[in-house]
């Protein structure tokens, strides 16, 4: 049996409430779904990257670079279904849910998340986490916290802040970066899986994959430059903040 065939899929709804036609974003004069997907192809690890959408706009942009894309229906839930919707027709053992809102993202972080699979045969999802070093993110709710078991298993996901500090023992605080790995049977059976109370309460849907049950492994990610790596656009002022970033940093491979 030769090696799992790993592919990447970048969900890319066209509809954003807070950024209308996200996927089209232009930074530095390239949309942002060119960026996510080109350092996506960097990732030796993957065998294929394909773009997800429910729009023909962003499906030719796709294709005007050279890209693959595929259409899916409009009214999935989350980005999981939607990825889940395009794996079910594609060559895959290992699908990678790479977010397209994040235009610097290291190709070595997509290896980082496949890995706990290739070497763990019990772990059906893996994701990521970076320690958090600035105080305010310890009580941002915008950034979703992770603990883990001994042997890298999540224990919980929360938007508050876990471990609470109630004795004064040294410890870090992690926080979850939205960047999935999945064997492809797992993906499509948590696209079955009812809502959970946790879930609506916190609205993070990986609450519904431990309610039900299913393990999920957690590595720590050692790329550095996490604050552009990790950067996140979702507002028109994130997007200026993406321009500014990729200036200072004047990454030649990013122009």
């Amino acid at each position: 049996m030769g090696a799992p065939r790993v592919i990447g899929i970048i969900p890319a709804r066209f509809g954003s409430s807070r950024l209308p036609g996200k996927p089209l974003a232009l930074i530095a004069g390239k949309p942002m779904i060119q960026r996510v997907y080109e350092r996506s192809a960097a990732c030796p690890l993957l065998s294929a990257v394909c773009v997800a959408t429910d729009d023909p706009r962003v499906r030719d942009a796709v294709a005007a670079f050279g890209g693959n894309a595929v259409m899916t229906r409009a009214d999935h839930p989350s980005g999981t279904d939607r990825v889940a919707e395009a794996a079910s027709a594609l060559d895959a053992d290992i699908v990678v849910n790479i977010q397209g809102d994040q235009p610097f993202i290291h190709p070595d972080m997509m290896a980082e998340a496949v890995r706990p699979l290739l070497g763990d045969a019990a772990a059906g999802v893996s994701t990521l986490m970076f320690p958090i070093v600035r105080n305010a993110d310890l009580a941002d709710p915008a950034v979703v916290k992770v603990v883990a078991d001994l042997a890298g298993y999540a224990l919980y996901f929360s938007r508050s802040l876990i471990p609470y500090p109630r004795e004064a023992v040294a410890h870090s605080v992690y926080e979850h970066v939205g960047l999935y790995a999945y064997r492809k049977d797992t993906l499509l059976r948590l696209t079955r899986l009812a809502p959970t109370t946790l879930e609506r309460v916190e609205s993070l849907e990986q609450l519904r994959w431990l309610g039900h049950g299913v393990r999920v492994r957690v590595a720590e990610s050692a790329v550095p430059d996490r604050d552009y790596c990790g950067f996140s656009v979702d507002t028109p002022e994130d997007l200026a903040r993406a321009e500014r970033m990729l200036r200072e940093r004047n990454t030649g491979h990013d122009e």
